[in-house]
């Protein structure tokens, strides 16, 4: 008999990245069709049932939540992926409500992909599996658990849970997983299990049981397992009809949405940070404005001049703090503009060099440039370059101490052109490096209260090294400075921009 191959659809406008996925696909014995826009891939897809989908979320014509809506009404049992770099929780939502079964990152880890589309397809099997079993059962469920063998070894593979329950209340299809996030040791086929589950997903069981006809209504809730968000699931309960359409059992998914959930607890605490950071400058202000405005204060001439240029000071920080805070959005979001063209590293730090003379000038720092290597051009936005290392030099000199100084090295290796910016400054405690990219973070002693800054200019550098498919080395021992290494690759590699 000839062997199955897996039947796959690549939707994405980037040609090499659809030839590179289909070429080591077609390595794993996958059939893989390609469609270069998102209304190819709908008429693909709609067109023949493949049994995966891996489809871009950013396109130019139909985006990727589009095509999957029109795949999933089509063929419900087509397993789709959304590709992406970066995902909002609000995307991350929208997809998994319409169908999606997971995201995979770009640029595709190779073992990555190939595991995503290996449960994809067992899952797909099961779907196809249990849609026939539900056709062919005239039994109880009971004996359909122990007939259907090859059915419990693929439900045995797959990382959500899934627990069949009869009529009687009693357990009788279970897989790993299913123990694993139900939190329970074992399960006895046959055995009353209802009141060991937690109450939340007891409800919604005895939900349906207590209907005692097969009613088309599934029930959902989301329950937190663990305490302290160590582990929520997503437990979904479905009726089980006989063939006579009579009420034979429930089958509970028990999906593991830890994940989702500390996405939705940093976007809520994003949110509370942005207020606090947005509030501090704007009492400043109102403050002073207050001082100015009120008559009952007299102020001299040099007063009033000294509480607008503080007011100024504060509105430039605030200013560009919410520039920060847009060039962020717009990262996730995919929509910076690139001009990708030849940048020389060295000109654009001799440049910021130049351009920080002054700040160097005032606290005696010593600057040493050196460059090991013939080329060091890289294929890069330039502007986008120019910020990175803006960012780092300028925090070189910020936080660097009276008659410090900064040695800057240029060297290659392999295919990447690395920067080195070392610095003899106030340096980083071990829990400060940990946090050092995340959004407003800014280490606080009493060496650094004075320092202006917004908190968000690293973590902008971080996403930009990250979209170029480079990295970044942090070494730093409090009070003896920082050092940074920044690796880019010369050639293009950056992250799809949608």
């Amino acid at each position: 008999m000839k062997e199955h191959k897996p039947k796959v659809l690549v939707v994405d406008d980037e040609k090499a990245l659809r030839t590179g996925v289909k070429r080591l696909l077609e390595m794993e014995n996958y059939e893989v069709t390609e469609a270069e826009n998102g209304t190819e891939g709908i008429k693909l897809g709609t067109e023949t049932e493949f049994d995966l989908a891996v489809i871009d979320l950013k396109m130019p014509d139909v985006d990727g939540i589009e095509v999957l809506k029109k795949i999933k009404k089509k063929f419900p049992n087509t397993i789709c992926y959304i590709a992406t770099a970066y995902a909002s929780y609000e995307t991350a939502v929208e997809a998994t409500r319409i169908g999606a079964h997971g995201y995979i990152t770009k640029p595709f880890p190779v073992e990555e992909l190939i595991q995503n589309l290996k449960e994809g397809y067992q899952t797909r099997q099961i779907y196809i599996e249990a849609d026939n079993w539900r056709k062919e059962r005239e039994e109880r469920l009971l004996e359909v658990a122990f007939e259907k063998t090859r059915l419990n070894t693929i439900i045995n593979s797959i990382n959500d849970g899934v627990l069949v329950i009869n009529k009687a209340g009693e357990a009788v299809l279970y897989n790993p997983a299913a123990l694993k996030l139900l939190e329970l040791e074992s399960i006895q086929i046959e055995e009353k299990i209802i009141s060991r589950l937690h109450p939340e997903i007891a409800e919604l069981v005895n939900n349906i049981l207590n209907k005692e006809v097969y009613h088309p209504s599934s029930y959902s809730s989301q329950v937190e397992m663990k305490p302290h968000g160590d582990l929520f699931v997503e437990a979904t309960a479905s009726p089980v009809p006989h063939p006579d359409n009579s009420l034979a059992g429930v089958v509970v998914v028990i999906r593991n949405i830890t994940a989702l959930k500390k996405i939705e607890q940093l976007k809520s605490q994003f949110v509370s940070m942005v207020s606090h950071e947005l509030k501090a400058p704007i009492a400043a202000v109102y403050g002073f404005l207050n001082l100015i405005t009120d008559e009952n204060i007299k102020l001299t001439t040099e007063q009033q001049k000294d509480y607008i240029v503080r007011s100024q000071l504060r509105l430039d920080g605030l200013l560009k703090m919410v520039n920060d805070l847009l060039d962020i959005s717009r990262m996730e979001m995919k929509t910076v503009k690139r001009e990708i063209k030849q940048v020389c590293v060295e000109e654009v730090i001799k440049s910021l060099l130049e351009l920080f003379q002054v700040e160097i000038s005032k606290k005696r720092i010593s600057v040493a440039l050196k460059c090991e290597t013939q080329s060091a051009c890289i294929k890069a936005d330039y502007e986008e370059i120019n910020r990175l290392f803006t960012n780092f030099i300028s925090n070189a000199i910020k936080y660097n101490k009276e008659n410090g100084s900064v040695s800057i090295t240029i060297s290659k290796s392999g295919d990447y052109l690395i920067t080195e910016i070392k610095d003899t400054g106030i340096g980083l405690k071990p829990e400060e490096k940990k946090k050092l990219f995340s959004e407003f973070f800014r280490a606080k002693n009493e060496k650094t209260k004075s320092i202006s800054g917004t908190g968000l200019g690293l973590s902008i550098v971080k996403r930009i090294v990250d979209s170029y498919s480079g990295k970044i080395e942090v070494e730093s021992e409090f009070g003896n400075g920082t050092t940074f290494k920044v690796y880019l690759p010369f050639t293009v590699q950056t992250e799809d921009r949608g």
